[in-house]
């Protein structure tokens, strides 16, 4: 299938849909990116053939993908987002890591480094059996424990988009699920020295990939 635009997300979904705050304030837009172009999307996407995280510039983007990693890192979603939660993001940082395959060891409950003040994930897989059987769908969850004490299930599916600014208590993780995967994860960083740290350590991983991927 051939898109001869860039993608244009769903920005009014996003504006329309409610906060939750079980088990902490987060926000899911089904289909934020819409069938027809989720479609063009997954027959876009690298074939990423290892777990971990992939910054774009260690990936050979096509064009469609390409233009979709700079809508999401531009003024329109920040600021959709910062009015949803009440937040001022104007000068915040932005790190943004592709995903492609999950590994056994993948899902673990953790929340996210204090590094990172807003958490975007952004589904772009196909419905299949494995999400209805609850592998791989991201829970949030009410602590640290158990990942069947979860409080909202998101499958990573139809182009779904999950916002949730980070916190102390903001548990999340999944089922193992062993497979392909694919997620975009935008943060919105803190401006500080830990902050510029991880994001020190993020362009040093995308050189290394690069290279390895080269070699």
């Amino acid at each position: 299938m051939t898109v001869s635009a860039p993608i244009r997300p769903d920005y009014a979904a996003l504006e329309a849909a409610a906060v939750s705050d079980a088990p902490f304030a987060h926000v899911v837009v089904p289909h934020f990116i819409r069938a027809d172009d989720l479609r063009a999307l997954v027959a876009s996407m690298p074939d990423i053939d290892s777990g971990g995280s992939f910054p774009p510039s260690a990936l050979n983007l096509a064009p469609l993908v390409r233009n979709l990693v700079a809508e999401l890192e531009g003024p329109v979603l920040r600021e959709a987002i910062a009015r949803k939660f009440g937040l001022d993001l104007h000068d915040a940082p932005t790190m943004l890591t592709l995903r492609g395959r999950t590994r056994e060891k993948d899902g673990r409950i953790h929340c996210d480094s204090v590094a990172k003040r807003v958490t975007v994930l952004l589904y772009l897989n196909p419905a299949s059996e494995s999400w209805a059987r609850r592998e791989g769908c991201l829970r949030l969850l009410r602590g640290p424990d158990d990942v069947e004490d979860y409080a909202a299930e998101i499958p990573p599916v139809d182009g779904t988009l999950l916002v949730f600014p980070n916190g102390p208590t903001t548990w999340h993780g999944h089922r193992q699920y062993v497979g392909r995967r694919y997620t975009i994860q935008l943060n919105y960083m803190e401006n500080d020295a830990k902050a510029r740290s991880e994001m020190r350590r993020h362009r040093l991983s995308a050189l290394a990939k690069r290279l390895s991927r080269a070699a």
